[in-house]
């Protein structure tokens, strides 16, 4: 079993910044492949990011490209999120996830039944 507690939302203006934060239990954190997605309000769940188990390969959706970063700290088994230049379509639940099958340690993915175990989820609400 992997528990993810995802951390760091809140309400704030366009243009403003987030650090989301998501701490996972066990001592195999490093070799999971972890990833971001979002669901707005009526909207299905989106893929946002992913990062490899070293932290070497990255991948973004388009929508975000160039002002979120993913990024891992495996001696504290965190993944985080910056998010920068919010604009109110940002606004949405955010959930960390874990892949935790056996993979090259390059492999990032973007599908969400990749992955095996997922946060509850943090609000991120973006004002206008």
């Amino acid at each position: 079993q992997v528990q993810l507690v995802e951390s760091g939302g809140g309400l704030v203006q366009a243009g403003g910044s987030l650090r989301l934060s998501c701490a996972a239990s066990g001592s195999s954190f490093s070799s999971y492949g972890m990833g971001w997605f979002r669901q707005a309000p009526g909207k299905e769940r989106e893929f946002v990011a992913a990062i490899s188990r070293s932290g070497g390969i990255k991948y973004y959706a388009d929508s975000v490209k160039g002002r979120f970063t993913i990024a891992r700290d495996n001696a504290n088994n965190t993944v985080y999120l910056q998010t920068d230049n919010l604009k109110p379509e940002d606004t949405a639940v955010y959930y960390c996830a874990a892949d935790i099958n056996y993979r090259k340690s390059s492999y990032v993915t973007q599908y969400s039944y990749e992955y095996a175990y997922w946060g509850q989820g943090t609000q991120v609400t973006i004002s206008s």
